[in-house]
C-alpha cells in the first residue's frame, strides 16, 4: 500500500503541472525585500524558489532592497538614517553608502544562485542604461538622490535572459547628467515588470498581502480584479503602506503585467506555494478581464 504522504506529494505536482505549462518560457519579475533579506535560512529558501521557477522552464528576474542594510551601515558611520513619507532621505554620503551595501547585497545573492548551479549576473540600474530616473521629490521636499524611473531600457535583461542567466537587479540609476540616484525597490521592480513585458511580478514583503481588515490575516483577499482593488482604495479598506503597493500593483496591470502577487516573504517557499497551488497563500491582482483561479 502506497503511503499516504507520497500520495499527497505527487498531488501537489500534479496540480502544479498546469501552471509550469501556462508560464513556460514566461518573465517572471521578482521584487524581493523586507524581512526575507535578513534571515539567513528565509534568503535561501526565496533563491531555491527563484532557481526552481528557472529550472521548470520559467524566465525569473530579481529585483532586491535593502533598506535595513543600508540604514544599519548609515549608522556605523555615526549618521542618522532619516525619512519623509517613507522614503529615505538620501545626500551624498549616504548615496555612496546605499551603493555600496546594495551591491555587496546584489554579489552575495549572485554567489547564492550560482552555488545552486545557474548562471546569475548581478546588475545594476546603471548597466546598459537600464534604469534612468529624475529627481524625486515627497510631499514637494527635496530629498537628495531620490530617483523616480522615467526610462527603462531593458535590452540587458533581453540579452542575459536569452544567455540562460538569472539577472539580479538592483535599483540604483543614472539621470540626464549621470549623477547617481537610489530608488525604491518596488517602483523598480513595476517599472522593469512593464518594460520587459513580464508574465508575474511578485512582491516579497513583510505583509500576508490584502486584507479586508489590516489586523486580522483571516480577512486575506486571494484574488481581486483591477476595479476591485482601486475601490478597496478609493473606499479607504486599504491605508497605509498598502496603498503605495496596491497602486503599484494597479499600474502593473495597466502597463501590460499579466498578473502580480503581494506575498509574506517570512513563510518559507511563499513564491512557490502562490505561483504553483490553486488557491494560493497572497494576494493576486489581475486584469478585469482575467478568469480568477480560486473558487471565490
Amino acid at each position: 500500500m502506497v503511503k499516504q504522504e507520497f500520495l499527497d506529494k505527487a498531488a501537489v505536482l500534479i496540480e502544479a503541472l498546469p501552471y509550469i505549462q501556462r508560464f513556460n518560457r514566461k518573465i517572471v519579475v521578482i521584487k524581493y525585500g523586507g524581512s526575507a533579506m535578513l534571515d539567513n535560512t528565509l534568503k535561501e529558501n526565496v533563491i531555491k524558489d527563484a532557481v526552481l521557477l528557472k529550472l521548470v522552464g520559467f524566465k525569473p528576474i530579481i529585483v532586491h532592497g535593502g533598506g535595513k542594510e543600508i540604514s544599519r551601515w548609515v549608522q556605523k558611520v555615526g549618521k542618522e538614517a532619516r525619512f519623509v513619507n517613507g522614503l529615505r532621505v538620501t545626500d551624498a554620503e549616504t548615496m555612496e553608502i546605499a551603493e555600496m551595501v546594495l551591491s555587496k547585497v546584489n554579489k552575495e545573492l549572485v554567489t547564492l544562485v550560482q552555488s545552486l548551479g545557474i548562471k546569475s549576473v548581478g546588475i545594476s540600474g546603471k548597466d546598459g542604461g537600464l534604469l534612468t530616473v529624475e529627481k524625486k521629490l515627497s510631499g514637494g521636499e527635496d530629498i537628495g538622490f531620490v530617483g523616480e524611473v522615467k526610462k527603462v531600457e531593458p535590452q540587458i535583461l533581453f540579452d542575459l535572459l536569452e544567455k540562460d542567466f538569472l539577472p539580479i537587479v538592483f535599483p540604483v540609476g543614472f539621470d540626464s547628467s549621470f549623477a547617481t540616484y537610489n530608488i525604491n525597490a518596488d517602483d523598480a521592480a513595476c517599472a522593469i515588470a512593464e518594460a520587459v513585458r513580464a508574465e508575474k511580478l511578485a512582491f516579497l514583503s513583510d505583509i500576508e498581502g490584502v486584507c479586508r481588515d489590516p489586523k486580522d490575516p483571516g480577512t486575506l483577499i486571494s484574488e481581486l480584479h483591477v476595479s476591485e482593488a482601486k475601490k478597496l482604495i478609493d473606499d479607504g479598506i486599504v491605508g497605509g503602506g498598502m496603498i503605495p503597493k496596491l497602486q503599484n500593483c494597479i499600474d502593473a496591470i495597466m502597463n501590460g503585467v499579466s498578473r502580480v502577487h503581494i506575498l509574506d516573504g517570512r513563510i518559507p517557499h511563499s513564491l512557490l506555494l502562490e505561483i504553483f497551488t490553486n488557491k494560493g497563500i497572497g494576494t493576486a491582482i489581475l486584469r478585469d478581464d482575467a478568469e480568477k483561479y480560486s473558487a471565490e
